[in-house]
């Protein structure tokens, strides 16, 4: 089993920067691809970002693309979600994920993900 923490979340102004913790914890997920999602009221959960615990694989969403950056500290068994130049379109309650079993291009299907953290908001303010 593996959890999810996420923290970070808050109000920013439009072309401010905010950084999103994920912690995680448990057994083996050395292997695991984990990914951001994010979720506005009303919307579908959308794809934002990837990457390998183990390192590399890291894809973003055409949306965020060039704003956002994922990454990972194995040592603090943290991943992060570093955005900037945030846009209100932004705004949205923000999911990270795990997963250990799917095909590797199914990185931006929601379904695919096994563990799940409660989120943390983001309000982007114009």
């Amino acid at each position: 089993q593996v959890q999810l923490v996420e923290s970070g979340g808050g109000l920013v102004q439009a072309g401010g920067s905010l950084r999103l913790s994920c912690a995680v914890s448990g057994r083996s997920f050395d292997n695991y691809h984990m990914a951001w999602f994010r979720q506005a009221p009303g919307k579908e959960r959308d794809f934002v970002a990837h990457i390998r615990w183990s390192g590399g694989g890291t894809y973003y969403s055409d949306s965020v693309k060039g704003r956002f950056t994922i990454s990972r500290d194995v040592a603090k068994n943290t991943m992060y979600l570093e955005m900037n130049s945030l846009k209100p379109e932004d705004t949205a309650v923000y999911y990270c994920a795990a997963g250990s079993g799917f095909y590797y291009t199914d990185y931006f299907k929601a379904n695919k993900y096994d563990y799940w953290g409660q989120g943390t908001q983001v309000t982007v303010s114009s």
